[in-house]
């Protein structure tokens, strides 16, 4: 394959030889064009940006034979709606293909209602600029997982569209087969017996609050958390437990969920923790003060592992506890 651009394309071309003949058009663009996605090349097809042997086909299901000179014309990638904008980042790690970021509180991955710029997204754009290469043909950073507005830290993201499908197939698996690892602080009320096992439940939308995600007894997604007791504060009137939480899925709100329906909500969590003001107020006054201050659900991200999409090297990436839920921990511990 050879490969020549100019200020408004970039050109691939490859002649299809004997082990590809029969096989479908965009099955053999997808391989030969390896930084595109097949639905990528599926548009483009349909978009007449292809010739064989000179003449243009827009069918991808088209059986391509052995020698066909194929050319796909790949137009330069437009520029993402949302705006550039200038947000300091903590960036662990970059390189062409993807950044690695701590993310604050606070911050909203994506634009949206409400929530329209000063998000991840936005920082991003500006930060990377001309480095993003285009993902579906939209200069755009490739998100592929989440953190909650209030939850902290460590985030991959992708700046290439190759990069992007080879991140979003390790996340998509869960770390079941392939080498994703993620894993979660969190700061619970109570100490949960047993200290170690398994949450398996069913997530979706909360029936009685669309705004909520609630264990259902039918129609949700499989969720599966593995949770450990790292340690415990307090004693006679309050217990408070650091839990270390391990993802097998990604629902939204998958572990502030489970560890309530466990009996276990998170400290600073009023969306689904009950009786919060009364648990708060058995709390020493520095701890009650630093949980008001913390005014967020207490969930870091603290460790985030992966394989590299071009280099295949297993990278792990840890971020301390940011400084309000650090502070929280240390006025837990001067109380025992």
């Amino acid at each position: 394959m050879t490969a020549c651009s100019s200020d408004a394309q970039q050109v691939l071309d490859f002649t299809v030889s004997a082990e590809w003949a029969g096989k479908r058009l965009d099955v053999v663009v997808a391989h030969f064009a390896q930084d595109i996605s097949r639905s990528r090349c599926q548009d483009l097809i349909k978009q007449n940006a292809l010739t064989i042997d000179g003449a243009t086909i827009s069918e991808p299901k088209f059986r391509v034979k052995q020698d066909q000179q194929i050319c796909l014309n790949l137009p330069q990638p437009i520029d993402a709606a949302p705006e550039a904008q200038k947000i300091s980042l903590d960036i662990l790690f970059e390189d062409d293909a993807l950044i690695v970021i701590n993310k604050p509180a606070d911050m909203v991955v994506h634009p949206a209602a409400g929530n329209e710029d000063g998000t991840l997204v936005n920082a991003l754009l500006y930060h990377c600029g001309d480095s993003l290469s285009g993902i579906g043909g939209v200069r755009r950073p490739g998100i592929v997982h989440r953190l909650d507005k209030d939850t902290t830290g460590v985030m991959v993201v992708a700046k290439t569209e190759q990069a992007h499908n080879h991140l979003a197939a390790q996340f998509a698996d869960h770390g079941r087969t392939g080498p994703l690892e993620r894993e979660y602080l969190a700061l619970v009320w109570g100490e949960p017996r047993p200290a170690k096992g398994t949450i398996k439940t069913q997530i979706g939308r909360d029936p009685k609050n669309r705004i909520k995600q609630a264990v259902l007894k039918t129609g949700g997604r499989n969720a599966i958390t593995h949770f450990q007791l790292d340690h415990t504060f307090g004693g006679h009137k309050w217990t408070v437990s650091r839990v270390k939480c391990r993802l097998e899925t990604g629902r939204t709100h998958q572990i502030r969920v489970h560890m309530t329906h466990i009996g276990h909500p998170l400290l600073g969590d009023t969306n689904y923790g009950a009786g919060m003001e009364s648990k708060m107020r058995n709390l020493p006054m520095p701890a009650q003060q630093a949980l008001k201050a913390l005014g967020r659900q207490a969930l870091h991200a603290t460790l985030l592992g992966f394989e590299h999409p071009i280099s295949g090297e297993k990278l792990t990436f840890t971020a301390p506890l940011p400084d309000d839920m650090q502070e929280l921990e240390n006025t837990l511990q001067a109380e025992i």
